[in-house]
């Protein structure tokens, strides 16, 4: 580390090199912090059904250590150390929780618990093809580095705020201090934040869909959730996004029409790169769920026929699923994970599977997005501090050390899951959404009319995602929005957009710059008080 910043401080700048994850010091603050955040992730999904962003917990503690005045830790004052170490706490913390975890809960509740550590192999593998995916994906056309990605944008800007102080610190220090002050009396200030740096046009339909969701009982007397339209609103709107990701891939969509912000900044990866990292990673989803099905035993109660279309079906899904979530997250920060396993859920309920290759194939599904989400979030933040300053071949290779810190923080995550998950379930402590799973499997589609509600509303769905065209994704918020009962949210989110537009309509350009920062306070504020708030929940 001390080489690196001997250049540093020669010439005024960053180093030409970027800082790896496989230093010794970057390595071992890594694991350390990758426990912890697995050990958070573990206890907060198992009692309180969350899991939190712990990125900005990693960046802090890297400034920190950055300023304690010994000659070893003054590497960690490099803010692209930081980014490494704030990608790797907030990997294993989604990686044990959501990824693991809650994958390993269904068979187990399902009365199996000797298929728990197939599926945990199976789970890891599904969590590591999406990361790998995402570094392959990230700053295309399709998931560019200069859209939203609204938690990254916090991240970075703390990181940055810490390294140059000035009226950005003072800046940021506020936003804080309102997201703090905004959550302790219950506004959604995460979604407040947002609504400052997202597309304005996909975040008005989250809006709405988070309004719709939670007032339909009082407005129309119905259930939205119960019905299935979210559900169906979902399918549709993902499906149109999957043709128009491919339509965009073979040049049939202009490229105005997938044109992301700040487009003057060339992008990192080509729709060649793309093209091929979806077609190797359907090929691996194919071949994981064939393992899958292999060591778990399922593939005995399906017929050959039955078989090949479960194991297709399940790339299929997962590749799908990875993308609607992929793309929530990019655009409003908030991705319905657990809404979007249930949806596959439900479809392949429909394709008639039996009930322990459906657990297996919730679990199977249920293990990448999260990852994929997160990851997005953490190469957003590397991609701020890297981007501007220098070269595309510098920025190649920081994600490239980023990807390296999560597959760390992921082999941290697996150990402690595997190490721990007897100790939370013999206590009878599982992710609730696992319990919705396995009752619905159980359950079974007793009900015909689900299939056709689903259907009939993938319709609606088709037709906003088709109209709002790949950039800005309206279809998929306004299903997002459906998903999430959070109606304080809507408001929050509503009235951030209408304060954005009005002080943009006065200022102009110049005030962009401002409520960036402000917003990433909102959220790293509304990250703060989320985080602490349910650790003291669980001393309690």
């Amino acid at each position: 580390m001390a080489s690196d910043l001997k250049v540093a401080q020669a010439d005024g700048s960053e180093p030409s090199r970027h800082p790896s994850a496989l230093e010794p010091g970057v390595l071992i603050l890594n694991i350390v912090l990758s426990a912890l955040g697995a050990i958070i992730g573990l206890q907060l999904i198992t009692q309180l059904g969350i899991t939190p962003n712990t990125a900005i917990i990693g960046a802090l503690v890297a400034m920190l250590l950055g300023r304690v005045p010994v000659s070893f830790l003054r590497g960690f004052r490099s803010i692209h150390r930081q980014n490494l170490i704030q990608t790797a706490i907030s990997g294993a913390t989604f990686g044990a929780a959501n990824s693991l975890l809650l994958p390993i809960g269904i068979p187990y509740l399902m009365g199996r618990p000797d298929l728990v550590w197939p599926m945990l192999a199976g789970a890891a593998a599904g969590m590591l093809t999406d990361a790998w995916m995402l570094w392959r994906l990230f700053d295309s056309r399709v998931f560019p580095g200069a859209a939203a990605w609204p938690p990254g944008v916090a991240t970075a800007e703390a990181i940055r705020a810490g390294d140059e102080g000035g009226k950005r610190a003072r800046l940021l220090l506020y936003g804080i201090a309102g997201g703090l002050l905004g959550s302790y009396f219950n506004i959604s200030m995460s979604a407040f934040g947002v609504a400052f740096i997202g597309n304005m046009w996909a975040l008005a339909m989250f809006g709405i869909g988070l309004l719709l969701r939670g007032y339909s009982t009082s407005l129309f007397g119905i259930d939205l959730n119960a019905l299935y339209i979210p559900h169906g609103v979902m399918v549709g709107a993902g499906m149109v996004a999957l043709i128009q990701i491919i339509a965009l891939l073979r040049g049939k969509v202009g490229k105005q029409a997938a044109a992301a912000p700040e487009e003057e900044l060339e992008l990192t990866t080509d729709e060649a790169t793309v093209g091929k990292t979806l077609r190797i990673g359907f090929c691996l989803y194919v071949l994981f769920a064939a393992m899958i099905a292999l060591i778990t035993g399922v593939y005995a109660e399906m017929s050959l026929a039955k078989l090949v279309l479960w194991v297709v079906f399940a790339a299929f899904s997962c590749l799908a699923a990875e993308i609607i979530v992929g793309l929530s997250a990019m655009h409003a920060g908030w991705f319905p994970a657990f809404a979007v396993t249930l949806i596959f859920l439900v479809l392949g309920m429909v394709m008639g599977f039996p009930q322990m290759p459906l657990a297996i194939l919730t679990g199977y599904i249920a293990s990448g997005g999260p990852a994929f989400a997160d990851m997005g979030y953490d190469l957003k933040a590397g991609w701020m501090l890297r981007r501007r300053e220098h070269s595309l071949e510098y920025e190649r290779a920081g994600r490239f050390q980023q990807y390296l810190s999560n597959n760390i923080a992921f082999m941290v995550a697996l150990v402690m899951v595997a190490i721990s998950w007897q100790a939370y379930f013999s206590q009878d402590l599982f992710p609730p959404v696992d319990r919705v799973f396995v009752a619905t499997i159980q359950a079974g589609l007793s009900d015909p009319s689900i299939t056709m509600r689903i259907l009939l509303w993938a319709i609606p769905g088709a037709l906003i995602q088709w109209i709002g065209g790949p950039s800005r994704q309206i279809g998929i918020l306004l299903a997002t929005g459906l998903l999430i009962l959070n109606p304080n949210a809507g408001w929050a989110v509503l009235a951030g957009l209408l304060i954005r537009f009005v002080v943009t309509k006065k200022y102009g350009e110049a005030a962009t710059s401002p409520m960036e920062i402000l917003a990433a306070g909102f959220i790293a504020g509304d990250a703060l008080y989320s985080f602490f708030g349910s650790v003291f929940k669980l001393r309690k």
